[in-house]
């Protein structure tokens, strides 16, 4: 009776496996095959972003804290741009960003380490609102020059929330 159970388990297993690997049920992204077409204006967009420069901080109690005050600056600069309240359950894009600054808090350069591939004008935008609110605050002298990390959650009316100071996301 048990080989029976097992027997009729395994063509399920397998095809479950077989899915699991499945392109097809993969969702595609833009530019591949298949994905609907990014319009002129996406493709501009993902053209101009900032070639990748990575250099990576270990995430310390320091660094952390700073993630606050950078977080806070941004939130100074851009008053009316901060969505208000809870997030919705599915904001329109979502972008984890490496700002890497100088000792003095200058931006020298934005990278995305996941970049929202369907709304390419959002993380051009991205870079152009952390470079017009440089300098950001001076990290402390034991952080010192280093990579802010942040994640911006954009909603599609073009307001966003950072990750750090988030007031969370609606369960509808």
């Amino acid at each position: 009776m048990q080989r029976r159970r097992f027997g009729l388990w395994l063509p399920i297993i397998v095809l479950a496996a077989g899915l699991v690997g499945c392109d097809l049920l993969k969702p595609k992204q833009a530019g591949e095959a298949g994905a609907p077409p990014l319009t002129p204006e996406q493709e501009a967009a993902k053209a101009a972003l900032p070639a990748p420069v990575r250099k990576i901080t270990p995430q310390t109690p320091d660094v952390r804290a700073y993630r606050k005050i950078g977080a806070r600056h941004i939130y100074a600069v851009y008053k009316t741009r901060i969505y208000k309240g809870k997030i919705p359950p599915l904001v329109y894009a979502v972008a984890t960003v490496e700002t890497r600054l100088d000792a003095n808090g200058e931006v020298e350069a934005v990278t995305f380490m996941r970049a929202p591939e369907h709304a390419p004008e959002v993380s051009l935008e991205i870079v152009e609102l952390i470079k017009k609110a440089s300098p950001l605050p001076a990290p402390p002298a034991k952080v010192g020059a280093h990579t802010y990390v942040e994640t911006w959650l954009w909603d599609k009316s073009g307001n966003f929330q950072l990750d750090t100071l988030t007031q969370g996301q609606r369960s509808r």
